[in-house]
């Protein structure tokens, strides 16, 4: 068929969970409970960090932006998986499907850049823990901070141009439950060639090259563990590590399975599982790892809680 006799695409299908009809109502309560406690802990931690003073820190300062991202990545595809199990509505307009790529994708990448930075921030810290706030002071932060968001937005305007620019002819159901790069292409009537070879580059740059700084940071950071004598004082610096090592693991191992692996490899459905855990389980399970093992977390929990109780009884 030529062309020209193709109609173009105005909205998608989303197909992602039409094989499981009979969960629907426990799939709709399984991810409502999920966003809101990824709300409840993302916004919590965000305001813990700012009413205590002893949180105020380059590296709460960074958590604080990590709430803020894992927020608004929860925010830009679980509504739209509720909305799509509570009403059985699958259809997203062309419009509607770029914006959520677009926001996704920001998200996601400066999600990739600050967690190199935290690790970095902890590097600094164990490394050089003398000149730890002279090196982390707050105009750093703030640049290390903006940095992260201006690459994130810079890649997203770059993957979304060059998926939305491609041509979408009369097939226009998405086997997925939300606008991502793999799916998208697979449906595109347009030479996919170029697209892919930017697209494909670029995510794996970013993903390669935020762990490669993150592996640096931690290689310097067993480097200094190494030189504390006693056992104790090494596993209480270590510490301080686990829970951002934690969040490294779980966000870039589910995108090195999601995006790095050989596409002869892949499996739709696997893709899907792996999907729904980092777009929505991750973003939850992130505060809840920065504060079980964090004691100056709970204490300024505890505090607060606290302060509260009193203002209630007086």
């Amino acid at each position: 068929m030529a062309k020209n006799n193709l109609t173009t695409v105005a909205e998608f299908i989303l197909m992602g969970f039409t094989d499981y009809h009979m969960w629907e109502i426990t799939l709709f309560l399984m991810f409502l409970i999920f966003y809101i406690v990824t709300l409840l802990g993302n916004v919590g931690m965000i305001i813990l960090i700012q009413v205590d003073v002893q949180l105020h820190t380059p590296m709460y300062f960074f958590l604080s932006h990590l709430a803020l991202l894992d927020a608004c990545y929860a925010s830009v595809i679980t509504p739209q998986i509720l909305d799509t199990l509570a009403t059985g509505k699958t259809v997203i307009s062309f419009g509607q499907c770029a914006t959520q790529f677009f926001f996704f994708t920001i998200c996601a990448g400066t999600e990739c850049f600050l967690l190199a930075v935290m690790a970095y921030d902890r590097c600094v810290a164990i490394s050089n823990p003398l000149l730890y706030t002279v090196v982390m002071n707050p105009r750093i932060c703030w640049g290390l901070v903006v940095g992260a968001y201006v690459c994130g937005v810079s890649g997203a305007i770059l993957r979304t141009t060059c998926t939305f620019t491609l041509s979408f002819c009369d097939h226009n159901q998405i086997n997925f439950f939300f606008c991502d790069v793999p799916p998208l292409l697979k449906l595109a009537c347009s030479d996919t060639t170029n697209t892919e070879i930017v697209i494909v580059f670029f995510g794996n740059f970013v993903i390669l090259a935020n762990a490669l700084v993150i592996l640096i940071s931690y290689l310097l950071i067993i480097k200094a563990i190494l030189k504390v004598k006693s056992p104790g004082g090494k596993v209480k610096t270590f510490s301080t590590c686990a829970s951002h090592l934690t969040a490294v693991t779980l966000f870039f191992g589910t995108l090195i399975f999601m995006y790095l692996r050989s596409s002869s490899n892949k499996s739709l459905e696997e893709d899907k599982v792996v999907s729904v855990f980092y777009t929505v389980v991750i973003p939850m399970l992130n505060p809840l790892i920065y504060s079980l093992r964090n004691k100056d977390v709970k204490a300024a929990f505890r505090k607060v809680t606290s302060r509260f109780q009193v203002s209630q009884s007086v």
